[in-house]
């Protein structure tokens, strides 16, 4: 594929700058349809006159299709964006950035997402849109599914889209809520995707901040013992990777947790369980939900993280070896590898 790119572009010298300019004005589309051309020249920091042709040659390949309420891109459109994102990616060196990050964390697969998702909303939606479509493509019609909270898997599920549906497939929170923004809890994002696939979805309104003698007693629930027997079977796991001190401090933790997680190098959270820069146990929560040793039996684990901030919990994860795939932002990428360098 390379071989061939350099060939053209010794023919074509501006070939692949303009497909980039084409491809990042499809990609503007796309997020954020319906637009208009103002709203769209604003975004792209360019004039609505320059953009005027870019847009009547996308509309005359039948690329996009505009209404009195904006433009939207077509199937073709759409699939002409995939298709061409992963010829950018060969250009742009992403595959080996992918490939070499695979080596290090001993991952089955990494896949790395343009942009900065901490500094653009947008390049956040590409990363949700990313996560989205490739969790379309392993999902089976009878799969229940685990879903953490978190800003990046909301993102995925705010971009999920398909003309598929899964009847059968159960949506599930990973565990109790946080008490955070409604919009980023666990539950709320299980019903939003299974809303938007056809599927099956349950909420699980149990505090994921309990203390011994109440997480105790409540395992005997009827409601919370059958809740936690479907969570723990979950086929699919999808988790964002947070970083332990803020997720301690999401958690209302007390000061004395704190100076634990510091004083032990904390540096990554998933599931309840702080990690340091190896991969060991930190510290242990006792959350009502998904814990390692389900998570272990699960036939596909997603790890999703976006921004540079997030890499020394990326690598805290990946040595602990439960995901099979990590879905990051080029940001991520970029922070995680120069930890190895």
């Amino acid at each position: 594929m390379r071989e061939f790119l350099s060939l053209q572009l010794k023919l074509v010298p501006d070939l692949v700058k303009v497909m980039q300019k084409r491809l990042y004005i499809l990609r503007n589309i796309y997020l954020q349809q319906p637009i208009g051309r103002r709203s769209l020249a604003i975004s792209l920091n360019t004039t609505e006159r320059i953009l005027r042709g870019e847009v009547e040659f996308l509309k005359e390949q039948g690329l996009i299709h505009v209404e009195s309420v904006g433009m939207f891109l077509t199937d073709t459109g759409l699939s002409l964006l995939e298709s061409l994102e992963k010829l950018i990616k060969e250009v742009y060196g992403l595959s080996d950035l992918e490939k070499e990050l695979q080596n290090i964390l001993k991952m089955e697969r990494i896949i790395v997402v343009a942009g900065r998702s901490e500094e653009s909303n947008l390049d956040k939606k590409e990363l949700g849109r990313t996560a989205a479509g490739y969790l379309l493509s392993i999902l089976k019609e009878d799969d229940i599914i685990a879903l953490t909270g978190g800003s990046t898997v909301a993102m995925m599920a705010e971009m999920m889209s398909t003309s598929k549906t899964f009847p059968q497939a159960l949506f599930l929170p990973a565990r109790g809520g946080l008490g955070e923004n409604v919009e980023w809890q666990a539950s709320q994002i299980a019903a939003r995707c299974a809303k938007k696939l056809g599927a099956q979805y349950r909420m699980f309104h149990v505090s994921d901040f309990l203390g011994a003698t109440a997480y105790q007693t409540l395992q005997n629930d009827p409601y919370v013992s059958e809740m936690l027997k479907l969570i723990r079977s979950s086929q699919v796991v999808v988790h964002g990777v947070g970083r332990a001190i803020d997720m301690a401090i999401r958690r209302n933790a007390p000061e004395e947790l704190l100076k634990t997680l510091r004083d032990g190098g904390a540096v990554g959270e998933a599931f309840g369980y702080y990690f340091d820069r190896e991969g060991n146990i930190v510290h242990r929560m006792e959350t009502m939900g998904l814990q390692l040793e389900d998570v272990k039996n699960a036939r596909h684990v997603i790890g999703l993280a976006g921004g540079a901030s997030k890499a020394e919990a990326i690598s805290a994860i990946a040595k602990v070896g439960l995901v099979d795939v990590f879905i990051m932002d080029e940001s991520a990428a970029e922070a995680v590898l120069s930890l190895y360098r």
